[in-house]
């Protein structure tokens, strides 16, 4: 290894970026080359927007390139002109393949949100939040041809909190990665970080969310919406309908006790506060937007339909 850590970094989405700049402000590393997803059609207008991380390596004066897939054999050959030690993938957007795996002689590192090998996969973040976890975590791993089953070279665990959604915990996460990234890749370089192989026994899987995923089922407790509801924060947005159209709720709290007992869906209104009966307790609902409309307090939604018996569908 020369006197500086040459790397080549990958990644697409917003929380790539606090991992780019740490390591391109390390002065023991060397960013030769930013590789990103093409612009997109972004925005009511639709118009071509360039991925979060390209604004960021602009800003750093780090070469981009953006080929569409990483099978373009002149996107290979950009890569290996830049000569990089080892690559880092932190949301790139494409699964990797051997003839890129081959191109540094260190390979390539991943960084993870999740502690790995629990939530392999595309959801790590709505996943621990769904299902209540009290704690999740970064892994940074050795990159292999299987998804996420790369050996561990350091994992680094972080508290859930009580009102976390998926976005904040997505910036709390990514802040945790540009804090671990420089040291790891280079104490991964330097051999004094080795990896060691992940519990594949224990390996549990999350795929890609749809909006399907984020229909709120009234008939489950009350606890497991409000998860729903945070973990579908910012997307997808936990939905239901009334009047066949469809109703987000974007923040909800849980009923302690409650003394009504209605269908589940059914709204009721108590002290002022708009709830709804689950299968198991009452859902408080904050936050809401009906279809065609802004989002606004559950409160001002309620008093605009004065009145009425309502039911989620």
């Amino acid at each position: 290894m020369v006197s500086k850590l040459r790397i080549v970094f990958l990644g697409s989405p917003e929380i790539a970026i606090p991992s780019l700049q740490a390591l391109a402000r390390h002065p023991e590393i060397d960013v030769r080359l930013v590789v990103t997803q093409p612009d997109r059609p972004a925005g009511r207008g639709r118009r071509l927007t360039p991925p979060p991380v390209r604004l960021a390596a602009d800003a750093l004066g780090i070469d981009v390139i953006q080929p569409e897939t990483l099978r373009d054999p002149v996107a290979l050959d950009r890569i290996r002109q830049s000569e990089p030690d080892l690559l880092v993938v932190v949301a790139f957007g494409e699964i990797l393949r051997k003839p890129m795996l081959e191109i540094a002689p260190l390979g390539c590192l991943n960084v993870h949100p999740s502690l790995l090998p629990k939530y392999r996969g595309a959801s790590p973040i709505p996943a621990a939040i769904l299902n209540g976890d009290p704690v999740t975590g970064v892994s940074i791993m050795k990159l292999v041809r299987k998804l996420d089953a790369g050996p561990l070279v350091a994992q680094c665990a972080i508290g859930v909190a009580r009102d976390d959604v998926t976005g904040s915990l997505s910036i709390r996460l990514a802040e945790l990665a540009a804090e671990m990234i420089p040291a790891i890749a280079l104490g991964y370089a330097r051999g004094t970080r080795v990896p060691i192989e992940q519990d594949h026994a224990a390996a549990t899987f999350t795929r890609e969310w749809t909006t399907d995923d984020a229909r709120i089922d009234w008939s489950r407790p009350a606890v497991e919406i409000e998860r729903l509801v945070r973990a579908a924060d910012p997307w997808p947005v936990a939905w239901t309908t009334i009047d066949g159209e469809r109703f987000r709720v974007t923040a909800a709290s849980v009923v302690v006790a409650s003394d009504v007992d209605n269908s589940p869906g059914e709204i009721v209104v108590v002290g002022g506060d708009v709830m709804t009966q689950t299968g198991q307790g009452m859902l408080r609902l904050a936050r809401v937007q009906p279809a065609g409309k802004k989002e606004m307090n559950a409160a001002d939604w309620w008093r605009g339909r004065r009145g009425g018996a309502v039911t989620f569908q």
